[in-house]
């Protein structure tokens, strides 16, 4: 019974590790399914706790190798064990077992491909925030284009034009973003001087 159950355990292992091999076409995916796949002895907030712990862990050393994160990891937490002071107590008898070390090994191999693959994408991201922040700007001045002037934007372009002598504009023919416009490059033109007008 316990040969069948090794046997059982080490078939897991190869498809796991088959798996992971194969799973290339999409980081986040993989790695969600090798979460489902790991740790199946854990309840679900040891398993959650473990595998949060492990990736913050590993985008902490991206400069280490799998190895020595995971080495780094057995160290801590058996350290952790002996004084009675791990957040992970369940660890105590399963810690040195084959099955438990591959299953972290293959996690933290996967930890370090996403982080990887998110670096990878920060400039797609980055300029895809851009084109969004633009295209932000661009439908709100749309908007204000068909919008008439606020109350506060005409008395502000009133004290505007007070302060430095400057001839108004028929502002009924100015929509919300002219008179905007209006209103910064006074201020820009005049900004060695400028101050709050209340």
């Amino acid at each position: 019974m316990a040969e069948k159950e090794k046997r059982k355990r080490k078939d897991r292992f190869y498809n796991l590790f088959f798996y992971v091999q194969n799973c290339k076409y999409d980081i986040i995916f993989c790695m969600y399914q090798i979460k489902n796949r790991i740790y199946l002895n854990l309840d679900k907030t040891q398993k959650s706790g473990i595998c949060n712990y492990i990736r913050a862990l590993v985008k902490q050393n991206l400069n280490l190798t799998y190895s020595e994160i995971l080495k780094k990891f057995i160290e801590d937490e058996k350290y952790y064990l002996e004084l009675s002071a791990s957040r992970f107590p369940f660890l105590k008898d399963i810690i040195d077992t084959d099955e438990f070390l591959n299953e972290t090994e293959i996690y933290i191999k996967e930890c370090i491909k996403y982080y990887e693959y998110k670096e990878k994408q920060r400039p797609i991201i980055e300029a895809q925030k851009e084109f969004e922040k633009k295209k932000r700007k661009f439908l709100q001045e749309v908007k204000m284009s068909k919008e008439l002037p606020t109350k506060k934007q005409l008395y502000y372009y009133d004290r505007l034009c007070k302060k430095y002598s400057i001839e108004k504009q028929d502002t009924e023919e100015l929509s919300k973003l002219d008179l905007r416009n209006e209103i910064e490059r006074i201020i820009n033109e005049h900004s060695n001087n400028y101050k709050n007008i209340d």
